[in-house]
């Protein structure tokens, strides 16, 4: 049973600060923030929003970069019992339309270089009353406003902040099919989340963690946004991924110690010639994976590169808040996603949602505090998924007799060839250890004969841009059998990516690409 500390994340930042209240709790660029500076942030914007009407169960949309304000708004919006929905960055005009639609948002939090898409929101979107600025405002109209000179209004009484089950995120799902999904979050089951994280990590007030993958992102959001700020640690906020250097850059000068990122990310960085200084400097002691699997080759060729660091590998959806299962600091397994958190249980179940036995293929299901109450506006969707306290992840994994995960493929990424299952993720794994593969998708594509054959699309290695798909084939024939070999091998530029680089194979299989 795992014990709370705080019924909301208002309350925690306010325990923190009167302990720390001098600490620097964010450095971005050549600013910083101690606990006592933003929680006043807090507490201003949250009088604000009181002052525009904001308060118990409204809906406040972040389509917003990563900055202090993201993180300010989070609390504010906890503070006064309203529920942020962080917002993909890189959507477009229509696709926010939809989502706040669905989510009736009354207040949006957005950034002026997102004007293009963001600014005239409001005309299609009847419930949204005010646009926030967290810079400056592209139009002079009266709903719109530069988050430094919003209203206040001392007269306004307070709203009651959120209590433990109350939702408090609205994570959008990628939309793999249809239109995204809202899966409602609560502070119990983002705080489970940070519990399990602290004591998987081992980390401590010590830690400090670098923020450059977007912030909306549910594994961002929590571990690198939330945790921090739950441990009494520190973060460095970079509010862009590009150029990369500046991020090495921070997390040198700013004595970076934790490290998240997502497989694109780790292969540039095994890729990037790293100046000396900078592998014999940096105080990382542990870099976390998520997002998508990493190769065995990108594992081992990580652990040369980087002596003194641990590199684990977790998995989660935002389903759960979002992560499940974290490899644990004392014993890894190559290509585990580690051990359920503490409080987390898991099964491998066949389709009648039987249980397996230990090293059998099936769905892996998952229960605890960190499952969310359901999607938004979609019961029917949300009992297909959870099922007696169970969320069907919709991934095909075993357990071993430790109990250790490994995730095999995404059920509807499964090919079936002739009655025999094949795996896409075996064969993108081997597809990299060949040395001119860069990157590999494999989806399965309609074959009048077999019923599917398994198609691949590859990134090359410099050097390698004139190899033959039939050579690769030919050198595939080693590692894998004849029926698992692709049919054909696309050579791409760049392979479709969401924004923490995990490859949309919903685009492949389009063939819009």
């Amino acid at each position: 049973m795992i014990q709370y500390p705080f019924e909301n994340f208002y309350e925690m930042l306010k325990s923190v600060t009167q302990m720390n209240s001098s600490k620097k709790a964010i450095f971005i660029a050549n600013e910083s923030y101690s606990y006592s500076q933003l929680l006043n942030k807090v507490d201003d914007l949250a009088q604000s929003l009181r002052a525009l009407r904001v308060g118990s169960g409204d809906r406040i949309a972040l389509i917003c970069p990563n900055s202090v304000e993201f993180v300010v708004s989070i609390f504010a919006a906890n503070k006064i019992g309203a529920v942020v929905i962080p917002i993909n960055t890189m959507l477009k005009n229509e696709e926010y339309r939809y989502i706040l639609q669905d989510c009736c948002a009354k207040v949006l939090i957005t950034g002026y270089k997102l004007k293009a898409e963001t600014q005239s929101l409001e005309k299609d979107v009847p419930s949204l009353n005010a646009t926030i600025w967290i810079d400056q405002s592209p139009r002079n109209a009266s709903n719109h406003y530069e988050m430094n000179a919003l209203p206040k209004n001392d007269e306004i009484r307070e709203t009651e902040s959120l209590a433990l089950d109350d939702t408090a995120v609205i994570f959008y799902t990628s939309g793999t099919t249809g239109n995204p999904k809202g899966a409602m979050i609560s502070n119990r089951n983002l705080f489970s989340n940070l519990i399990g994280a602290q004591e998987r990590f081992d980390l401590n007030h010590r830690d400090r963690f670098i923020v450059y993958l977007p912030m909306f992102h549910s594994f961002t959001f929590s571990i690198m946004v939330m945790l921090p700020l739950f441990l009494q640690a520190s973060s460095v906020i970079v509010p862009s991924i590009l150029p990369f250097n500046n991020i090495l850059k921070q997390t040198l000068l700013k004595q970076v110690t934790v490290f998240m990122g997502v497989p694109d990310i780790y292969n540039a960085l095994l890729r990037a010639k790293l100046p000396w200084y900078f592998l014999w400097f940096n105080r990382i002691r542990c870099f976390i994976s998520g997002g998508s699997a990493l190769s065995e080759d990108t594992i081992n060729r990580f652990h040369a590169t980087f002596k003194r660091a641990t590199m684990l590998e977790g998995y989660g959806l935002s389903e759960c808040s979002p992560a499940v299962a974290i490899n644990p600091i004392e014993k890894q397994k190559l290509l585990s996603v580690g051990l359920p958190l503490a409080g987390y249980d898991v099964k491998i179940v066949d389709e009648e949602m039987l249980e397996l036995p230990y090293g059998e293929v099936g769905e892996l299901i998952v229960r605890g505090d960190c499952v969310m109450s359901g999607y938004l506006n979609d019961p029917v969707e949300s009992d297909k998924v959870i099922q007696n306290g169970w969320l069907r992840t919709g991934d095909m994994a075993k357990v071993d007799e430790e109990g250790y995960i490994y995730i095999v493929d995404r059920i509807k990424d499964l090919i079936i060839s002739k009655g025999l299952n094949i795996y896409p993720r075996q064969i993108e794994e081997c597809l990299m250890l060949l040395p001119s593969v860069k990157l590999a998708a494999v989806i399965g594509q309609s074959d009048p004969h077999s019923g599917e054959v398994p198609i691949a699309f590859i990134e090359l290695e410099e050097g390698f841009e004139h190899i033959a798909p039939s050579q690769i084939k030919s050198e595939l024939k080693e590692h894998l059998a004849s029926f698992k070999i692709p049919k054909t091998i696309t050579v791409v530029e760049s392979l479709p990516k969401t924004a923490t680089g995990k490859v949309l194979k919903r685009v492949l299989k389009e063939g819009t690409y």
